[in-house]
């Protein structure tokens, strides 16, 4: 921290760098919905992005010019804005700083613009490594809680010692889940960064979780019934699956309403037992999560929703078990698409369409990137 203040001193000692045209173009795209800043003259102006949803408290002197969470309709566009401005720093290779600043970004809750006085910049470190926060500073460059350089606006090398703040916990869940899959004779690369965590998670509601249950088991049903060659319509699935209808997406809905759905189509929507299975171990509807070596039981997840009085057993599970089946999946995820890219099968001992399944569900139950379950991405 000692050195903080040279660092941002160094930053403003020379001109603002002037960007190509197509930079300036995504620098004024990051910047356009920045508050109005208040700070005096002699003040650092700092917009800090905090992926914490509670943030500790500003217990330094400082100037507010600005603060928003996502409940600003503003911030999302702002966002992503500004994921399009790290990607194009430099010659627009994909670096592990440019990743995991992107990833950052996506999981950024809380933007605020503060005026810090210099002999103030220490404490700001102090608190943005608590905030899990990385800051952007008027020479456009983007910076960790100790103020090195992550990356430069022209595109300058970082700084070596710079580092992505993530909260311990997440540092804790990826060491244990590499030692877990390590047990298990699977060696994920060291270089996966830690995901999301306790302070920063948002867990969808239970009553959304069952609803999605329901939806996924019902197009489960009907690819099935398509594929055994005794089609079930979807008035009669509604019948029995009362709660699906109002919970499908456009493309369940699409896959519904077409009376002869392609191979493909059908397949695809097959897969969903997984994620209605997952979803029911989430909801604490089944005991236990199996490793991702073979296919769930198909008729117990079925059985599970259709029971009378299924839901009034729901306990939701913690939040850490859940964040910890993230954590592994995710990793056994990045270990199947590395054997695909190198045109082998999956490692013994694992299904790829299994691992796809649940990777989807579990980010869309911790709302990764935002999205809605059509739009829900699992990058590895």
């Amino acid at each position: 921290m000692k050195h903080l203040l040279a660092r941002l001193r160094t930053a403003f000692s020379k001109p603002a760098p002037e960007p190509a045209r197509q930079q300036e173009h995504q620098q004024t795209q990051h910047q356009q919905h920045e508050p109005q800043s208040d700070a005096a003259e002699d003040e650092v102006l700092i917009n800090a992005y905090c992926t914490v949803w509670d943030f500790p408290a500003l217990d330094f002197p400082h100037t507010l010019a600005g603060r928003r969470d996502l409940s600003d309709p503003e911030l999302a566009p702002h966002l992503s804005g500004f994921v399009g401005y790290v990607l194009g720093r430099g010659d627009g290779q994909m670096t592990r700083n440019r990743y995991h600043a992107m990833r950052h970004i996506q999981r950024v809750q809380q933007h605020l613009s503060l005026g810090i006085a210099p002999a103030q910049l220490d404490a700001f470190a102090g608190w943005a490594q608590r905030a899990n926060a990385i800051a952007f500073l008027n020479d456009g460059s983007i910076r960790d809680p100790q103020g090195r350089i992550l990356l430069d606006a022209n595109g300058a090398e970082p700084d070596d010692q710079a580092a992505l703040p993530y909260p311990q916990q997440a540092w804790q869940r990826k060491q244990r889940s590499e030692q877990a899959l390590a047990q298990r004779g699977f060696t994920p690369a060291a270089s996966l960064p830690p995901l999301i965590s306790e302070p920063e998670l948002r867990m969808r509601a239970p009553d959304e979780i069952a609803a999605r249950a329901f939806a996924l088991l019902t197009v489960a049903v009907r690819a099935e019934s398509l594929n055994g060659g005794e089609p079930l319509t979807p008035e009669q699935l509604f019948q029995r699956l009362p709660a699906a209808q109002a919970a499908l997406t456009p493309n369940e809905r699409e896959f519904m309403a077409t009376a002869r759905p392609s191979e493909e189509a059908i397949a695809k929507f097959g897969w969903r037992y997984e994620a209605a299975y997952l979803l029911e171990w989430a909801l604490g509807l089944v005991d236990t999560l199996p490793f991702p070596d073979a296919i769930c039981d198909v008729p117990l997840t079925s059985r599970t929703l259709l029971q009378a009085g299924a839901l009034h057993a729901a306990r939701m599970r913690p939040d850490s078990e859940i964040l910890d089946a993230l954590d592994q999946h995710y990793r056994l995820h990045w270990i199947v698409r590395q054997a695909q890219v190198q045109q082998q099968p999956a490692p013994a001992g694992l299904s790829a369409d299994v691992l796809m399944e649940r990777h989807h569900a579990l980010n869309w139950l911790v709302r990764f990137e935002g999205n809605d379950w059509d739009d829900v991405d699992t990058p590895t």
